[in-house]
């Protein structure tokens, strides 16, 4: 038998590719943020492993910097405590007692620190979008909490809600 120059008929070919999740969705403040909040994320999915290697790619463009993502358990089944993404490892720790369960807080080693909203994967989209332009809002004085609950109640939300 001849050696073969070329790959078994089920080897990946060199221009396969594996599966990654869409670019995220994401509104982040102009500039710097003056609120409690520096934008917002709506994932499609909780399964956290899936959807942070687009969030940190979106955040971090240094591929050897090293991120930290605090996260409540509660909020992602099965939270990881690292999660891999191409060429970088993403460390994983639980918030606090008493911490938002709808808050994620991104360390990036080049760019600094993002803290954003969490919208639920399942929420309507109308009241994704709405709570997506408030996040990154810097004007606007409420919680990831505060923003939610309003939401949730079908008030507006953001600085202009607040004052109704």
């Amino acid at each position: 038998m001849e050696p073969s120059s070329t790959p078994a008929d089920d080897a990946p070919g060199a221009d396969a590719h594996t599966y990654r999740m869409p670019l995220p969705r994401l509104t982040l403040t102009p500039d710097v943020s003056h609120g409690p909040l520096d934008g917002a994320w709506w994932p499609r999915c909780d399964a956290l492993e899936l959807e942070l290697p687009s969030l940190v790619d979106l955040l971090e463009p240094e591929p050897e910097a090293v991120i930290r993502v605090t996260v409540d358990p509660a909020g992602w089944p099965d939270t990881p405590h690292t999660v891999m993404a191409p060429g970088r490892v993403i460390a994983v720790e639980p918030t606090g007692p008493g911490s938002d369960a709808h808050i994620i807080t991104l360390d990036c080693g080049t760019v600094g620190r993002w803290v954003l909203l969490v919208v639920p994967p399942e929420e309507p989209p109308g009241t994704a979008v709405r709570l997506l332009a408030a996040a990154a809002d810097p004007e606007n004085p409420l919680t990831a909490a505060s923003m939610l609950a309003l939401a949730d109640a079908g008030r507006p939300v953001g600085a202009a809600g607040e004052a109704e």
